[in-house]
Formats: structure tokens, C-alpha cells, sequence
């Protein structure tokens, strides 16, 4: 198995809605990108949901979410994983969410992004009771797997709508 570390949060002024996912996958990791494989549909999902184009460069990617109010995060910091499926994630180690929430009183809204993110973010709550009063929001995935489970944009995108 190989130890992976996750990203930095993205974080703007007074974000109303944190994203987590679970942990970046190889493609974002090796390109330090949240969502980096072009394959998974967050960028366009986000398009759908906030109603306007993302940007292409990746700089102007992470401030069209800043300006909308979206922070991004995963649950886990770091943990063992062979490849980049959630399926294969093994000694997972917690980011600090509870510090994160406390550094930023404005977020109202935390989203999972796909069923590994809702499974640790709820173990993580077990752990971390402090972390409520929060509007939590279970989002299918939309990595390139979700196609397989009979997802599409159209209805990822209606599904994602609830986070704001």
C-alpha cells in the first residue's frame, strides 16, 4: 500500500459551504488539483449548480469558488491507498475539520462528495461531537465511477443543488 497526504484546503473570505471529499486521487495528487482527473464531473457540476462557466486554469478554477463561497477540504489528511479508488483506502488519518470550522464561523453548509466522504465524515462527527449546528449535505459522487452506478451530469447536478 502506498501512504498518500491530501491537499491544503481551499478557502476564501467567509465561506458559506465546505466540500469534503475523501482523499485525492492520483491524477489530483500529482497535479496538486483538487479534481484534477479530467474525468471526474466536479468542475462541471459546479457549473451546473452555481449557474456559470468554471474556468479552464486551474488558479481561476479555485477563486470562481471562492467568490461563490464554496471551500473545498477532504476528511482524510492521509492514509494508505493502492491506486486511487476510495474502495482500496486503509489507516486513515483525519484532517482537522472541528479547527476548520472554528478559524471559519461562516460556513453553514458541509457537503460530502461520494459515499467514502458521507462514511468518514460520519466517523469523523463520532469522534468530533463539538462539530454540529451545521447543515450537512450527503452528495453522490462525482467521480468517473458514478457513471457506472447510472449517474449522469444532468442528474448529478440536480442532486448537488442542495448545497446551497
Amino acid at each position: 500500500m502506498d501512504y498518500k497526504e491530501g491537499l491544503r484546503p481551499l478557502i476564501g473570505t467567509n465561506p458559506k459551504v465546505l466540500i469534503l471529499g475523501s482523499l485525492p486521487g492520483g491524477e489530483s495528487l500529482r497535479k496538486q488539483e483538487y479534481y484534477g482527473n479530467p474525468r471526474n464531473m466536479f468542475w462541471n457540476v459546479m457549473s451546473g449548480v452555481l449557474g456559470d462557466k468554471v474556468p479552464v486554469l486551474y488558479s481561476e478554477k479555485v477563486e470562481y469558488l471562492k467568490r461563490h463561497g464554496i471551500a473545498l477540504w477532504d476528511v482524510l489528511h492521509a492514509a494508505e491507498r493502492e491506486g486511487s479508488l476510495d474502495a482500496n483506502i486503509r489507516n486513515e488519518e483525519f484532517n482537522d475539520i472541528a479547527g476548520l470550522l472554528a478559524a471559519n464561523p461562516s460556513i453553514e453548509v458541509i457537503a460530502t462528495n461520494g459515499g467514502k466522504a458521507e462514511k468518514s465524515f460520519m466517523k469523523y462527527l463520532r469522534r468530533n461531537p463539538s462539530v454540529t449546528g451545521k447543515r450537512i449535505c450527503h452528495c453522490a459522487s462525482t467521480s468517473p465511477m458514478s457513471i457506472c452506478a447510472g449517474w449522469n451530469l444532468e442528474r448529478l447536478i440536480n442532486q448537488w443543488r442542495k448545497i446551497l
